[in-house]
């Protein structure tokens, strides 16, 4: 069985986890790693942030903190990385990482960009640039191999906060972006397949929207999941017959809290794990079953 709270880090607030398996069969978890202590004005806390790393040789029971990537940054001083996307294609590990210049003490106003990085071992990593997308106000990167290549989903503030995507044979060039779900805002879109349907779900700060596809192209809305408890940017791994949901959570939501951020203990997060099945042509979850957790049964692999 799982435990839960699934990790957390020496800083206390792992979020926007995501999993792949290493070169030897190890598991390793990407996160951003939050500065629930940083004293700065506003919501420094959340900005000039590292990505995070921690590897389990147990099938995802027990994560070792490895503490932070080196070599993701180009810029120079301290920047803001957030949300990764680690996924195997090509030969190498791709990483597509959501970049903002500086440590901004306000959510608005200020640029953002996915930048990729290659690497054979997850460990040291080659800059290769930014993602040319549909704006330069955009982040969550997740990336799916589709019938003629890849696709990356994406969240784009610029068109109201909502998901968008782009295509590409190589995952070096990309074509043109267009709209995917729009309406209320949204981020973190997550895109599996399980159960003969493909699936896409994106935190709409009030547990994770749920749309299903038999093409990957045309979305029809299919509910929530993760409401309670509230599930945030979540990464997907699936089995043969069901899919385990790895997201974070927070004990209390630093923005729904009077002085949301202002207390360290309202912006402390974990990562929690629930396992999601189709039944009847629907996505359920419920984030109180026990988890049987085994990465190494997982099909969605490298």
């Amino acid at each position: 069985m799982a435990p839960d709270p699934l990790f957390s880090d020496p800083l206390g607030a792992p979020t926007d986890p995501t999993l792949v398996e290493g070169p030897d069969g190890t598991w390793w978890l990407f996160a951003t790693q939050r500065r629930v202590d940083d004293d700065g004005p506003g919501v420094t806390w959340v900005h000039g942030t590292d990505i995070a790393v921690a590897t389990s040789d147990d099938g995802g029971l027990t994560w070792t903190h490895r503490g932070i990537v080196d070599g993701l940054d180009p810029g120079e001083g301290r920047n803001t990385l957030w949300a990764p996307e680690v996924v195997f294609a090509e030969g190498r590990f791709h990483m597509f990482v959501s970049y903002i210049t500086g440590v901004p003490d306000r959510w608005p106003g200020h640029e953002r960009h996915i930048l990729h990085h290659v690497s054979d071992d997850l460990v040291t990593w080659e800059y290769c640039g930014v993602v040319p997308l549909s704006s330069d106000y955009v982040i969550d990167a997740c990336v799916a191999p589709t019938e003629t290549g890849y696709r990356m989903w994406f969240k784009d503030e610029a068109a109201g906060s909502t998901t968008w995507c782009a295509d590409s044979d190589d995952l070096e060039t990309w074509g043109p972006a267009r709209p995917v779900i729009e309406g209320r805002p949204h981020e973190g879109p997550n895109v599996f397949t399980l159960g003969g349907w493909h699936w896409l779900i994106v935190d709409e700060w009030r547990g994770q929207a749920v749309y299903r596809s038999d093409d990957l192209s045309r979305w029809t809305p299919d509910g929530h999941i993760l409401v309670e408890p509230r599930g945030h940017h979540a990464d997907v791994v699936t089995t043969d017959d069901e899919a385990w949901i790895f997201y974070f959570t927070h004990d209390v939501s630093p923005f729904e809290a009077t002085g949301a951020g202002e207390d360290p203990a309202t912006r402390r997060a974990v990562v929690r794990v629930a396992t999601a099945r189709v039944v009847d042509g629907h996505l359920v979850c419920d984030p109180d079953e026990p988890v049987v957790l085994d990465l190494r049964r997982a099909t969605r692999t490298r």
